[in-house]
């Protein structure tokens, strides 16, 4: 894992700058930093402007790497950032750089070990949550299981054939966590999807396959046919995904291109 606090020399003399520019705090230095800087800086030219602006950038992402680490109960204390750069540029600097890199791992360490346990303890919530949704859904009407654990509802039933995993389908989908969130929909895009029903997370290419055009199914997905426990940016780990599916097309794939021979690399 990259450290989160390392910045840079650039940075660290900017904040430096912009830091021993301020007096004792002010009313105006509680405004907005675009406004502070109509107000409180004088710029004599355009290279003024460019050091006060990689001076706000730095100030700001430094800022946001600070109050992060907070969400998982490790406090940083601002000042004591600040006064490690301000001893550093007076060449005083309280550590060594062997101590430096040393103190920095060991926070590196301390983040991914309580990140690990804060995200095992939410896979656990999300394992037990899904569980328990699918215990009340299989008590619905017409609910069927699969040997896979997979859950399905016809809500209206198609005619034709199923499509085969090797097939392309066009398809409308809605799709929940169990506590309702929509992580996802192509009604909400305005445009139906198309894709090789076999790309996809298995819970998709079984279910998909029970259906006929025209159908739609509500699939009630496990972990272990879905993401398990990996999380993604709108998925928790472990999470059970409940969808609303359309199937509006089957294409089958291309026999003569399958069977036209392939060029020799």
């Amino acid at each position: 894992m990259k450290s989160l606090f390392k910045v840079s020399l650039l940075a660290a003399t900017v904040m430096l700058a912009v830091g021993c520019q301020k007096d004792e705090p002010t009313k105006a230095d509680t405004k907005p930093a675009t406004e502070q800087s109509q107000s409180a800086v004088n710029f004599k030219s355009d290279d003024d402007k460019a050091a006060y602006a990689i001076g706000v950038s730095f100030a700001n992402y430094l800022s946001t790497s600070l109050e992060k680490p907070k969400e998982i109960g490790i406090e940083l204390n601002k000042d004591i950032v600040l006064q490690g750069i301000e001893d550093a540029f007076a060449g005083k600097a309280g550590m060594k750089d062997e101590e430096t890199r040393e103190v920095l791992q060991g926070l590196d360490k301390r983040v991914a070990e309580k990140m690990k346990a804060q995200q095992e303890e939410k896979a656990a919530a999300n394992e037990k949550a899904g569980a328990d949704f699918r215990a009340k859904f299989a008590k619905e009407k017409g609910v069927k299981t699969t040997k896979s654990g997979l859950m399905y509802q016809v809500e209206k039933a198609g005619s034709g054939e199923s499509p085969k995993a090797t097939d392309t389908v066009e398809v409308h989908y809605k799709g929940t966590l169990v506590d309702g969130t929509t992580f996802d929909s192509s009604y909400d895009r305005g445009e139906p999807v198309t894709f090789p029903l076999n790309k996809v997370i298995p819970g998709w290419t079984e279910g998909v396959q029970l259906m006929k055009v025209g159908a739609k199914y509500k699939f009630v997905i496990p972990p272990q046919l879905a993401y398990g426990a990996q999380a993604t940016p709108t998925i928790p780990g472990n999470s059970t995904l409940v969808f609303e599916v359309e199937l509006l097309k089957i294409e089958k794939p291309d026999a003569k291109a399958a069977n036209k021979p392939q060029a020799k690399k």
